[in-house]
């Protein structure tokens, strides 16, 4: 890995920085800190992935205009603070090729693992829902096959509910989906 022991940037120098790093490194920009990924296992990868066609296949179905990008694409929380979800949906038309960095997505997801619950069920939890676009950040088990949905109301309040069959119904922008399909390739 590159980055020495707390290194640290603001976020203009952090995405800079990160998108001349070598393939399959990857960190994360927490309140100032360059913070590195753990390496992926299988079972998360699979998740993400099937979380990325779930997605997918709901945008198609339901005619919704935009586009699921799945990790790699930063998401800048403030001047110190830039996430990589392991995918995300933005509304309206696509981003150019070149982009590395989106600021208005609407639906963030992250696969959870024991190593990043805490960081994922807490501070992503709070600085995700920061951002006035995001409506949705869906945290997923994929050990246990649940989806914990948090959802902007439109009274600004957060509900929270915890899924692990039926069907999720995001509202906005309008996706609806099975809950298995996040954890099988037949949901």
């Amino acid at each position: 890995m590159n980055a020495p022991t707390k290194l640290r940037m603001d976020a203009d120098e952090f995405i800079a920085w990160a998108v001349n790093l070598p393939k399959g490194e990857r960190y994360e920009l927490v309140a100032g800190e360059v913070v590195p990924m753990a390496a992926e296992r299988a079972g998360h990868f699979r998740t993400k992935q099937r979380a990325w066609l779930a997605l997918n296949d709901a945008m198609r179905e339901s005619s919704v205009s935009g586009e699921v990008l799945g990790d790699g694409i930063a998401v800048r929380i403030d001047g110190r603070t830039v996430y990589e979800p392991d995918c995300l949906v933005r509304l309206g038309p696509l981003v150019d090729d070149e982009t590395v960095e989106i600021s208005d997505p609407t639906i963030v997801v992250e696969v959870t693992s024991p190593s990043t619950y805490r960081l994922d069920s807490g501070a992503k939890l709070q600085d995700y829902l920061r951002l006035e676009s995001v409506r949705h950040y869906l945290i997923l088990d994929g050990r246990s096959g649940t989806v914990t949905h948090h959802a902007r109301r439109a009274d600004g309040g957060i509900q929270t509910s915890f899924m692990r069959e039926g069907v999720l119904r995001l509202e906005p922008p309008g996706l609806t989906l099975p809950v298995a399909r996040f954890f099988s390739d037949r949901g």
